[in-house]
């Protein structure tokens, strides 16, 4: 193979699963060693017109599976920050809401750490008994971020996955933009991007049942307000809810509710906008 595109993905036939993008730690090689690090070194290379048609060809056969995946499926968001440690309590919840969400619908996140991992986590083991999800939180606790180590963090993660077998399906769409975020482990449809903004676009139209955005930092709030431009200009018919969660963060820390609530206004997405504390409130706003 040509130096250039040593590294580049090859033709896919379906969206990626976890060991796809981790396949090294399955055979006890090093996270550096895996599909998913090394794309991501070499979507770093100078681009030339051989690699950037790769990308632009990778991404529209992702574009073709995903929009295969999805059909017949209704899929609701969950979007937070991916620097929550494993060890937090927020992790916790946003397990819990993932959990009680993939109990009757798809779960759907960008794809990283942090809450992204913690909503594909609690859906995968929606079926399961409510003890084997605090049993997995607290031996994921054990390793609680990526850094230093991403073969650790994401080795534990394995771990759980083959010693409780099958789960509940999930979505995860990350993109090799922020490839220094390892991807979720506990998605089992991973629908991996070169362009983020193809990505993020994809990420907020496919959830038709809404997106809860719990507390997180600028890439939460480009998607609520890149998910509110889109209901702002829908039909009556198209507009999803947005559910915020936690009323001191989205009011104070970070006040992006009070500017979405006077957005809303007058629209048809006025009533489908929402702001709650908890994320049994949530549960009962998006999972109704």
């Amino acid at each position: 193979m040509d130096d250039e595109m040593a590294g580049a993905p090859g033709f896919r036939d379906r969206l990626y699963a976890p060991y796809d993008l981790y396949d090294a730690l399955r055979t006890g090689g090093a996270y550096a060693d895996t599909t998913d690090a090394r794309t991501y070194d070499w979507s770093l290379r100078p681009t030339t017109p051989e690699t950037a048609l790769a990308k632009a060809l990778h991404d529209h056969t992702i574009d073709q599976l995903l929009a295969t995946w999805i059909a017949g499926r209704d899929l609701v968001g969950v979007m937070g920050g991916h620097a929550l440690h494993r060890n937090d309590g927020r992790y916790r919840d946003a397990a819990r809401l993932g959990r009680s969400l993939g109990a009757g619908l798809t779960v759907s996140t960008g794809g990283g750490p942090g809450a992204m991992e913690a909503a594909n986590l609690g859906a995968w083991l929606a079926g399961h008994d409510p003890a084997a999800l605090e049993d997995a939180l607290d031996r994921l606790a054990a390793v609680p971020h990526f850094a230093p180590d991403i073969g650790a963090w994401a080795r534990v993660a394995l771990t759980v996955l083959e010693e409780l077998g099958p789960g509940r399906e999930s979505l995860a769409i990350p993109t090799w933009h922020y490839g220094h975020e390892p991807p979720s482990p506990f998605a089992t449809a991973i629908a991996k991007y070169f362009r983020n903004s193809t990505r993020e676009a994809i990420l907020l139209q496919i959830c038709n049942r809404g997106i809860v955005f719990l507390p997180g930092a600028a890439g939460t709030v480009q998607e609520i307000f890149q998910d509110a431009c889109e209901n702002y200009y829908a039909a009556e018919s198209a507009v999803a809810r947005m559910v915020l969660v936690g009323r001191r963060y989205w009011t104070e820390e970070l006040p992006a509710w009070p500017l979405l609530q006077a957005l809303a206004r007058g629209r048809v997405m006025e009533h489908r906008v929402h702001l709650v504390e908890t994320i049994e409130e949530a549960v009962g706003l998006v999972g109704s």
